[in-house]
């Protein structure tokens, strides 16, 4: 009966791969378009450089009321999240190499979810059966 209880997560968790097999196609389609992670890269190294210019001295300054003896006393009004952070001209370029290779990664992964959903659709019913039948022994 342990085995059986100890399957039981495993099959909570395989339960919805049916329904979801086709959005595992999909999601692989879209994730290893270059297209898309070209689009998906882009848009985080925008972001992040646009973040590393934002500026941060009115929140020190805010903080700094508040705690004087903060970090935050010391940083200019001027400052922005690169300032704080440590200048690196390279940051938002490597995100966003970051994020091409975790959607290649992450296609691939979809891909392989597709791939093998027919086979973890067949062991979840056959884990379902075994669990009713010892379910079904142990009430006798």
């Amino acid at each position: 009966m342990r085995p059986v209880c100890a399957a039981l997560p495993l099959l909570a968790l395989l339960a919805p791969v049916p329904a979801s097999a086709a959005d595992a196609r999909d999601a692989a389609a879209v994730l290893n378009d270059p297209a898309t992670q070209e689009r998906m890269a882009d848009t985080i190294t925008a972001l992040v450089g646009a973040m590393m210019q934002m500026p941060v001295g009115p929140l020190a300054e805010a903080v700094a009321r508040i705690d004087p003896s903060s970090d935050a006393a010391r940083i200019p009004p001027d400052a922005t999240v690169g300032d704080v952070a440590g200048r690196d001209p390279g940051y938002a370029e490597r995100m966003g190499g970051d994020v091409r290779a975790s959607a290649r990664m992450a296609g691939h992964a979809a891909s392989a979810v597709a791939t093998y959903a027919p086979v973890i659709k067949d062991m979840a019913r056959d884990l379902l059966a075994q669990w009713e039948a010892e379910r079904a022994a142990a009430r006798r």
